[in-house]
């Protein structure tokens, strides 16, 4: 397998401490770095604003009973590419967001890792 992901630095919004520490798990055997992982919306915002070089964000959409929208928008006006992440997939995401890449969950390491390579437009090739 490639390390295509090697040293890509991915923000992550998660409010679940499981969840959360899955990811990191996940993304650190990619090699990536992680950035949070952010467990509210307003850290979150911070983390999306401020963080220098990000190359991609897992949002988890519902973060403590509020939407991760406001950081999604935060992360396009920068031109970091993200994936959403929901247990009611894409038809969980309101008209305006949908089309932008999701995983459901429960996701698998190759969901995401497909996900975050199609965002960054990385190929195996």
């Amino acid at each position: 397998m490639t390390n295509a992901l090697q040293g890509r630095r991915v923000l992550v919004i998660e409010d679940e401490s499981l969840v959360a520490m899955l990811l990191e798990t996940i993304l650190e055997d990619m090699g990536c770095a992680v950035v949070g992982p952010e467990a509210n919306i307003d850290d979150g915002l911070i983390a999306a604003t401020t963080e220098a070089s990000l190359d991609a964000a897992l949002l988890d959409v519902n973060v403590a009973g509020r939407e991760v929208f406001p950081v999604a928008e935060a992360l396009r006006a920068r031109g970091v590419p993200f994936v959403f992440s929901t247990g009611y997939g894409e038809a969980g995401l309101p008209e305006h967001w949908r089309g932008n890449p999701t995983i459901q969950k429960p996701f698998t390491e190759g969901a995401i890792r497909d996900a975050l390579m199609k965002v960054m437009n990385i190929s195996l090739a």
